[in-house]
């Protein structure tokens, strides 16, 4: 990758497009949900060391839950594989993880893994890997909506106190507004990610499947966002 590129502070990605893969190969869903998950930890390295300072992945919206049974229980033990495996690894690579959703009604199980990796990794000082899971944009901002009003109500916050910054302080983490949004599979759809955090980041839709999402992948994301004119509604 040319030395001169922008690099996006902070990125987002909509992992789209394991259940395709698996289906275009005659395997079964959860093994294409394995093959995305086998493809984060080179990915999240070579992502680090381009120099993207925050990024932030979709695992797993607030609508899944609606899935098969099945499925939404093999992706709890898969989760829970990754967190105590794969992001561990990461986090010896100086990786801080942090996780943004709600955590009802995840499993106890799945819960005490985010934890553990959460506190492995909290004195970390690279790249800061925000994992969405249980996640969702409106959720989010009503969550965010309800802490308001309770310091509001507590006397703690004034009506001319919110404003953008005070809003941000209130999501599930204070993070840089998204820079680059990439989702896999090309579906033309952002689905309830980061709605607030995403106001005037750039969009990339490659149709590769998440699975096959690979660092030259990613690179190509990268040159993609530099021919973009970021004008922030100025122009």
């Amino acid at each position: 990758m040319k030395d001169d590129l922008i690099i996006p502070n902070h990125v987002g990605i909509i992992m789209d497009g394991n259940g395709r893969w698996a289906q275009k190969r005659g395997l079964a869903r959860s093994l294409g949900h394995k093959a995305g998950a086998d493809n984060l930890l080179s990915l999240c390295k070579h992502i680090s060391k381009v120099g993207v300072k925050y990024l932030s992945l979709y695992a797993f919206s607030t609508e899944n839950f609606k899935r098969e049974a099945g499925e939404v229980n093999y992706l709890m033990n898969l989760f829970i594989e990754l967190f105590n495996s794969k992001l561990k690894e990461l986090s010896d690579n100086n990786v801080k993880v942090i996780f943004s959703g709600r955590r009802e009604p995840l499993p106890e199980k799945v819960l005490k893994a985010m934890d553990e990796v959460v506190t492995y990794s909290e004195n970390n000082t690279g790249l800061i890997l925000n994992i969405c899971i249980n996640y969702g944009g409106r959720a989010e901002i009503v969550d965010m909506t309800k802490k308001l009003c309770e310091l509001y109500k507590d006397n703690e916050i004034t009506l001319e106190d919110i404003d953008y910054d005070l809003v941000n302080k209130n999501l599930y983490h204070e993070l840089p507004d998204v820079d680059l949004v990439i989702r896999t599979s090309g579906e033309l759809r952002i689905s309830n990610f980061m709605l607030y955090q995403s106001s005037y980041a750039e969009y990339y839709f490659p149709e590769t499947l998440f699975p096959d999402f690979n660092e030259e992948e990613f690179d190509k994301a990268i040159l993609e966002f530099n021919k973009r004119n970021r004008r922030f509604g100025g122009q």
